[in-house]
Order: C-alpha cells, then sequence, then structure tokens
C-alpha cells in the first residue's frame, strides 16, 4: 500500500483502474446464485430483486469494529478533490449489510470439507466463513494496535500511522495473533472495491460517487443515441437500479 500519490499517479486513480471488474466481481455476492449440489442452482420463473439498504444501525458490525472498518476503508479509498472517500462513499454499510447476508454465511457456496491449500484463482478455501473473518481479524487488529501504540486502536491513530498497519498487512510485516493479516488486507480492500462500485442500492457507491469518478452511466436501459459516439464522453449523470434523487416526486 502506497502513500496515496506516488509519481503524480494516486490511489483512487489505481482504484478506479480495477473499477470494471469490481463491479462485475460483486455480482457473485449480491446476485448470484453458486451451484450446492442436490438441487439445481435455479428454478422456473424464480426472481431475487435486490432489497433496497436503508439508513439505520449496523446489523452485523458492533460500534467498535464499525469505527475500525469506517478508518479503514477512508484509507484504501481516501477522499480528496474528485470525491468522498471509503467511509462517506457507504463501503463499510455496504460490507456490513453483506455480512448480515448471504455473503457473510457462505450459504450459496458449497462448504462442506475437506478443505484443501488452492490456487489464488479457486478462491477462499476455507471452513470460515467472511463474517467470522471479519469479527476475529478485527479484534485481533485491535489487540495489535492497542499493544503497539499505546492503547489506541486503529480509529485512533493518525493517517500516517493508519496508512503504516495497513501496508504491514498488506506486505506480510504485520502478524496478527489467531488471524491472517494479510488475507484480511486482500479481503478488505476488495469488499471496499465493490462497495465504492456497486449499484447504490446495496448500501455503497453513495450518490453514486464511484460511478461519477469513472464515468459510469449505470443501469440506463437505452444507449442507441450515443453508439456511433466513440471517444466522446457520455454527457448523461449515472442511474441506480432505484433511479435518481432528482426524479423523486415531494410527497
Amino acid at each position: 500500500m502506497s502513500d496515496g500519490r506516488s509519481g503524480g499517479v494516486t490511489r483512487r486513480y489505481l482504484l478506479a483502474s480495477t473499477a470494471v471488474l469490481a463491479v462485475f466481481g460483486v455480482g457473485s455476492r449480491a446476485f448470484g446464485h453458486t451451484y450446492r449440489g442436490g438441487a439445481l442452482p435455479w428454478e422456473p420463473n424464480e426472481t431475487q430483486p435486490p432489497v433496497p439498504v436503508r439508513p439505520g444501525p449496523w446489523l452485523y458490525f458492533t460500534a467498535d469494529e464499525a469505527a475500525a472498518l469506517e478508518a479503514i476503508v477512508d484509507r484504501l479509498i481516501p477522499p480528496d478533490d474528485s470525491g468522498p472517500g471509503g467511509k462517506d462513499g457507504g463501503c463499510a454499510v455496504f460490507i456490513d449489510r453483506q455480512l448480515a447476508g448471504s455473503f457473510g454465511n457462505s450459504s450459496r457456496l458449497y462448504m462442506r470439507a475437506p478443505f484443501a491449500n488452492g490456487t489464488p484463482s479457486q478462491g477462499p478455501q476455507s471452513p470460515i466463513v467472511p463474517k467470522e473473518r471479519y469479527r476475529s481479524s478485527l479484534a485481533a487488529l485491535d489487540s495489535y494496535c492497542k499493544t503497539t501504540f499505546a492503547g489506541k486502536g486503529f480509529a485512533a491513530l493518525d493517517q500516517a500511522q493508519q496508512d503504516q498497519v495497513l501496508s504491514g498487512l498488506e506486505k506480510g510485516g504485520v502478524k496478527l495473533a489467531g488471524a491472517d493479516g494479510k488475507e484480511f488486507f486482500e479481503l478488505v480492500l476488495q469488499n471496499a472495491m465493490e462497495g465504492f462500485f456497486a449499484d447504490p442500492i446495496y448500501g455503497g457507491n453513495r450518490d453514486m460517487a464511484g460511478w461519477k469518478l469513472i464515468g459510469f452511466p449505470g443501469a440506463r436501459y437505452d444507449y442507441r443515441d450515443h453508439v456511433d459516439k466513440h471517444n466522446q464522453t457520455y454527457p448523461l449523470p449515472p442511474v441506480s437500479i432505484l433511479g435518481r434523487s432528482a426524479w423523486t416526486v415531494p410527497g
């Protein structure tokens, strides 16, 4: 993890360059079915429309866990003149709602033993489900920070110290008791990108900030007037599955 700007390339720029993968990667968690054995992964006429995330209390995280995670995602995606960071972009809310649902329990994945070390392309090979990994890793991170920084948890550290810890997790130099720090860093980074670029209906990408950053038009249904306009910026603002706030008629 860099300091956010190196050689003229910002961390947000690097993040935006991976946006397409993140947008489509989130489908496996928010939309997709995975074969679990014993039955087809779908039924005729079955639909699973997304349930809009509404503002409210945390569904999975405790207040201390949420504060630490908001601080983490705000260093992974720091705010700048181009828009909000991970915290104000709703990344922690997105992750919280995902952990409270099927993703957190791995309920749509095959989770029977035996578990063996796989290749990176095979994904996680572990009986530990994401919500358990988050809880144990955040607890281990809190213990590490308080031991290393005179009783301060991650959220209480200054930005330079937070970057120091995250860089150590990324490179494997920071060891967490009872948790794999590097694996946790990679999980949070992936989920933060998903939250920053997913449809706002899932709680992240607040006010479509991620889409505005990369010029993604969102869920617009008709592009016929722009198909032949090559190398031209799409002129219309992005649209969520829920539409746009500007379209809401005051009650």
